[in-house]
């Protein structure tokens, strides 16, 4: 029965990653030009195409060193809340719940990105707010960041954030830099988020992060004191990274974890378009050096500079961050000592999303939040 449901589920999973026929193969680039605003570049890079490479490792290696630089930012001076209907921004290929958002509206954190790329509707930073109902002095204090995943629409996570409400829980519903509101015209997926342009995915990772971080300063400046964070797949490993760098970050939820940034992209099902134009020109060691100052595995020492209480879920099935990944990170936080829980769901990566599981994944995640503010 277990070889059974194994190949029951690695099917279901694969169907749900190849259903999207939208994914295009973009050409390699090394997109040195998005480096030139970064801390330690100043406007300097090489102008040969031969020094790319090892340029780029190099630059890492600093980053990595010098992390709390590469990460810092100015507090932005133009936080405001907007009323506005709701959209779907749908990036499947067969988009679904347009009908259900008929007529609503929502409330949304706006304020321009420290990050500024070519692209103005990427450049204003988006983020739904839901505000918990006062229950008391205790857990009107508490406010959660939620960045969903990867290609994710405008109103993925939008329920958890209704059940954190529940509990008196207040919760900011992040959109990733190239996603929903943000997405430029050109797109029909958040592309830009995550692809075969080296720089440019290193550049969108250091927006989410300081993007969340200033998500942080305005809950602030409403009087909240707790802070969480709650990511899934690619906004897991934007939370772990916010998290090492912000101490305001106690309470941590990685919905699906891993190591390198590049493993992912290079293993994942729903990357092989991606690794088909990397490995034109890169291979995974050269890559994984070249995207190490996105990948969480190299901050977990400045993860442990504050206690901090973190749930690490993972999918036994999983064929786009594969479990040995996943595992990996288990390991280290036990190694560490890591005030921390593991979860293994019954299931894959996409499926996560499908019934019944992402009442089971909710289940989890809702829980071990209310729990875990309630022991801090």
């Amino acid at each position: 029965m277990p070889k059974l449901y194994e190949k029951w589920m690695t099917n279901w999973e694969t169907r749900l990653t190849t259903a999207d026929t939208n994914r295009i193969v973009r050409p390699f680039e090394w997109g040195i030009e998005w480096t030139r605003t970064w801390p330690f570049v100043n406007g300097n890079y090489p102008q040969s195409a031969e020094a790319y490479e090892r340029y780029l490792h190099d630059l890492n290696e600093t980053i990595v060193r010098h992390s709390d630089e590469f990460f810092s930012y100015a507090v932005p001076a133009d936080f405001r809340l907007e009323r506005r209907k709701l959209q779907l921004f749908a990036t499947r290929s067969r988009p679904q719940d347009e009908d259900r958002l008929k007529d609503k509206e929502g409330d949304f954190l706006r304020f321009t990105s420290p990050v500024r790329t070519p692209y103005p509707e990427n450049n204003l930073m988006n983020a739904r707010w839901f505000q918990a109902k006062e229950k008391n002095r205790t857990t009107s204090k508490r406010a959660v960041v939620v960045l969903p995943h990867w290609n994710s629409d405008a109103i993925s996570h939008n329920s958890i954030c209704t059940a954190l409400n529940w509990f008196g829980i207040s919760a900011l519903r992040m959109s990733p830099p190239y996603h929903d509101i943000r997405r430029p015209a050109e797109l029909t997926r958040a592309d830009y988020a995550v692809s075969s342009n080296v720089a440019r995915t290193i550049d969108a990772t250091r927006q989410a992060v300081i993007d969340l971080r200033c998500c942080l300063d305005w809950l602030a400046q409403q009087g909240y004191t707790q802070f969480g964070v709650m990511g899934t797949s690619l906004g897991s490993c934007y939370a772990f990274l916010a998290s090492a760098h912000d101490e305001r970050l106690r309470v941590n939820v990685f919905n699906h974890a891993s190591t390198y940034f590049a493993d992912v992209v290079w293993t994942g099902q729903s990357t092989r378009h991606i690794r088909e134009s990397l490995e034109s020109t890169i291979d995974l060691e050269s890559l994984r050096r070249a995207w190490m100052s996105i990948s969480p595995t190299s901050y977990v020492e400045q993860f442990a500079r504050k206690p901090k209480k973190s749930l690490v879920i993972y999918a036994k099935y999983d064929l786009t961050f594969l479990p040995e990944f996943s595992r990996r990170v288990v390991e280290e936080f036990s190694r560490r000592n890591f005030d921390f829980k593991a979860v293994e769901l019954p299931c894959g990566h996409y499926t996560t999303g499908e019934t019944p599981y992402k009442y089971l994944d909710g289940y989890h995640i809702v829980k071990y939040l209310v729990r875990a503010f309630g022991q801090l």
